[in-house]
C-alpha cells in the first residue's frame, strides 16, 4: 500500500463515476473533506455544481446521507437537520458544501445567522469564483480582471474578502484552504470536526470549465494560486489569526513566485489589462497588509 493511500485512507464516501467533469477540483475537496470527516456524516448541498455531482435521480454518488436543498438554504438547512439530530440524541457531523454562489451572494444571510447563532456545523465553501454550474457568470468571489459571461472585458472591482468576514463573526473556528495541499486540507478539517459550534471552511476550487485551463493542470493552478500570494492559507479561532502551510513563509514577497505565473495558466486572465493586473496586486498586497496586522493582534494576545 502506498504511503499515500496509508495517509488519507481506503474508505469512500464520494463514489467513482460520479457526473463531475474531468479535472474538477469540487469533487477533489469534497472527496478528502469526507474522508477527513467519516461515515458519520450528513451532507447538505444546495443548488451547485456539488448537486449533479452527488447525483441526479436515481442514482447518487454520495456513500453518506445526503440533502439537496434550494439554494439560500444550505446554513438554515444544515443547522435544521443538527437540531433533528439532537432532539434523536444522534450524533455524527453535519455538513454544508455549498459553492461560492450560494455563500458569497444567494446564501449570505443564512450563513451569517448561523455564524451568528453559533450553530454546531461545519460550513464549506468550495470556491471556484463564478457560477460555474449555470454558464459561468460573475459571482462575489470572481476575481478583478477575470472574464465570466458576464464580466467579458474582465471584472471591475474587488471580490468580497469573505474569509474574513467569517472570522469577524467570532466564531470557534474559521480556515481557507487550496486543493493543492491536501495535508493542510484535512488537518483542518479533523480539526474543525472536534470542535463544538459554527465552523467555516473556505477551499478555493479551480474550476476547468470557468477558469479556462486543461483538466491536467488543476492541481498546478491550484498550488500556483497560493505560491503566488493571490490565495492566503491562515485559520482564525475567535478572530485570532495564523498562517498554515507555505503561506507561513510567503509573509516576505520575495519569496513568492511571480503573479504572471499564476495568471497565465488560465485564458480567464487572457484579456486583462495592465490597468486591471495592477488593480488585482494592489487587491493581493491589501489582503497580506490585512494579515500581518492580525497577525499582531494574535501575538500580542498571546500569553
Amino acid at each position: 500500500m502506498s504511503k499515500i493511500v496509508q495517509k488519507f485512507g481506503t474508505d469512500e464516501w464520494i463514489l467513482p463515476g460520479n457526473a463531475a467533469c474531468p479535472g474538477c477540483s469540487a469533487v477533489l475537496a469534497l472527496r478528502h473533506i469526507l474522508k477527513a470527516l467519516g461515515k458519520d456524516t450528513y451532507l447538505v448541498i444546495p443548488a451547485s455544481c456539488a448537486s449533479v455531482i452527488q447525483g441526479v435521480y436515481p442514482r447518487t454518488a454520495s456513500n453518506v446521507p445526503s440533502f439537496n436543498v434550494p439554494f439560500a438554504s444550505a446554513a438554515s438547512a444544515a443547522s435544521g437537520i443538527r437540531h433533528a439530530l439532537n432532539v434523536l440524541g444522534k450524533k455524527g457531523t453535519v455538513l454544508a458544501f455549498a459553492g461560492d454562489g450560494a455563500t458569497y451572494d444567494i446564501g449570505l444571510s443564512a450563513v451569517s445567522g448561523a455564524a451568528e447563532r453559533n450553530e454546531d456545523i461545519v460550513y464549506v465553501c468550495y470556491d471556484n469564483s463564478a457560477y460555474s454550474n449555470t454558464g459561468v457568470q460573475k459571482s462575489g468571489a470572481t476575481p478583478i480582471g477575470a472574464w465570466t459571461t458576464t464580466t467579458p472585458t474582465g471584472r471591475e472591482g474587488w471580490p468580497k474578502d469573505l474569509p474574513l468576514i467569517m472570522a469577524a463573526h467570532q466564531v470557534p473556528y474559521m480556515a481557507t484552504a487550496s486543493v493543492g495541499y491536501l495535508n493542510d486540507l484535512q488537518r483542518k478539517i479533523k480539526e474543525a470536526k472536534d470542535i463544538e459550534g459554527f465552523r467555516y471552511i473556505h477551499v478555493l476550487a479551480p474550476c476547468t470549465t470557468g477558469w479556462r485551463f486543461p483538466p491536467e493542470k488543476t492541481i498546478r493552478v491550484a498550488k500556483m494560486s497560493v505560491l503566488t500570494g493571490f490565495w492566503i492559507l491562515f485559520e482564525a479561532e475567535r478572530g485570532m489569526i495564523r498562517l498554515t502551510g507555505p503561506s507561513k513563509r510567503l509573509k516576505d514577497p520575495s519569496k513568492r513566485e511571480p503573479l504572471d505565473e499564476f495568471l497565465k495558466l488560465q485564458e480567464r486572465f487572457k484579456g486583462i489589462t495592465p490597468e486591471q493586473k495592477k488593480a488585482l496586486q494592489e487587491w493581493i498586497d491589501f489582503q497580506w497588509t490585512i494579515m500581518h496586522w492580525k497577525m499582531i493582534e494574535y501575538l500580542e494576545k498571546q500569553p
